[in-house]
């Protein structure tokens, strides 16, 4: 297992990035979601919470326009839902970013500034 920095580090190391830059990177990502404490923790040791700002923060790393998310907090308590919501709809809107996210919490997607409705087998335009 890898802990939180490395698993945020390992998509730059993919790319050619330096060991030394990825891992600077990671951790200024960690601090921004404010788990620069739990940097060196490994997944079994971290919250349902933390666990989802460490995979935003892995996919962010690389810049990525697009981010593809599939119920980023389907499975976290109600305060690690919000800080998750908070922060991916915060981080896409102030670096620019797309966002495309399947979800069944309703007022999640409300708060996205297009919403579709996936039924009879099409995608229609709320």
């Amino acid at each position: 297992d890898f802990s939180a920095l490395e698993n945020i580090a390992i998509p730059a190391l993919i790319m050619g990035e330096s060991s030394r830059e990825a891992k600077k990177r990671a951790l200024a990502l960690l601090e921004r979601v404010d788990l620069v404490d739990r940097a060196h923790h490994k997944p079994q040791k971290l919250s349902g919470g933390e666990r989802q700002r460490v995979a935003i923060c892995r996919a962010l790393i690389n810049g990525a326009q697009l981010i593809i998310a599939d119920e980023p907090t389907g499975s976290l308590d109600e305060a690690s839902k919000e800080e998750v919501e908070r922060l991916l709809l915060e981080m896409v809107k102030e670096e620019r970013r797309t966002l495309l996210m399947v979800t069944h919490e309703r007022a999640l997607a409300e708060k996205c500034d297009h919403l579709y409705l996936l039924q009879n087998r099409g995608l229609t335009l709320v």
